[in-house]
């Protein structure tokens, strides 16, 4: 039993509904002969006839009868799933599942987001705010976003997005109370708005590097949050200092509402990429997602 093969059950099944050697084989392109081996090999596994066969027609014994009803509906179950994907393989439909940060949304995500929907009326997309660098595999996320350094070998990349750095900024109200930092060691002085990126892990040390020395600071303040637009808008309230990816800051240099301080000392990161896993059978509508957040420099 252990050894019985799908196709063989598949053939069984292609006789005992056409009742025909003949009818049977001509849909499964085979011989007659062969497929009558096929059956008598499967019965001896068996130990158990489950056709019945005269000069003139095949039927289904009693044995026969109830391994049809119960495999019948699985193989017709399969067969309408795999022309379901089939369906989705060649129309772009379906939803898209990524797990990515909101600052990622922001950037990356939003400013294609009413055209690509606009053209793929079928496709749902959700996104799935995570800090905590969720296991896309083990979650069953499609995708998920990260800065390329921090994607393992085992994933395929693509990026969406260019090289970018994080920008120290405060309100004016802030300055007004307290003198600005002139080095990253100065922050331990300042009240800063801190993020925690899972809920088990460390606060985020700020990064900076001075002639090609890396380095952080461990700062402090009242507010730890998990995302990365809480923290801006803390910082455009006046409650600290925030460490934010800078063209996320940008509308907020340039109307006044933050202030930037170290420049100098802000490094560069890796741009941000879509990532999954190489083993994933992509779909049309996945495909075209990619296509449509791929960075184009």
């Amino acid at each position: 039993m252990a050894n019985t093969k799908v196709n063989d059950l598949q053939a069984f099944l292609a006789v005992a509904r056409d009742q025909s050697f003949t009818k049977a084989a001509a849909k499964l392109g085979v011989s007659p002969s062969a497929l009558s081996h096929t059956i008598r090999a499967l019965e001896q596994r068996l130990g158990i006839r489950l056709l019945a066969r005269t000069t003139r027609n095949v039927a289904p014994t009693e044995a026969g009868e109830r391994l049809m009803r119960s495999i019948a509906p699985l193989f017709d179950q399969i067969t309408a799933e795999l022309e379901a994907l089939g369906e989705l393989r060649d129309k772009p439909s379906g939803t898209i599942r990524i797990s990515c940060t909101d600052d990622q949304i922001e950037l990356c995500v939003r400013p294609m987001l009413a055209e690509f929907l606009t053209c793929y009326p079928d496709i749902t997309l959700e996104f799935y705010v995570d800090y905590g660098f969720t296991n896309v595999v083990e979650e069953r996320f499609d995708a998920g976003n990260r800065m390329g350094e921090s994607i393992s070998k085992d994933m395929i990349a693509v990026r969406i997005g260019p090289d970018w750095r994080l920008a120290v900024v405060g309100s004016p109200e802030y300055f007004a109370r307290n003198p600005a930092p002139t080095t990253p060691h100065e922050l331990t002085r300042h009240k800063c708005v801190n993020i925690r990126h899972r809920p088990s892990g460390a606060i985020y040390a700020w990064e900076f590097e001075n002639d090609g020395k890396a380095f952080t600071v461990k700062v402090d303040g009242q507010l730890v949050f998990n995302s990365i637009m809480h923290v801006l808008n803390a910082a455009a309230d006046g409650i600290g200092l925030a460490y934010v990816p800078e063209e996320l800051v940008a509308p907020y240099l340039a109307d006044g509402r933050l202030q930037e301080v170290l420049a100098d000392w802000c490094p560069e990161f890796q741009g941000n990429h879509l990532y999954y896993p190489n083993r994933r059978q992509t779909s049309a509508a996945f495909s075209a997602l990619v296509e449509a957040l791929r960075y184009r420099s």
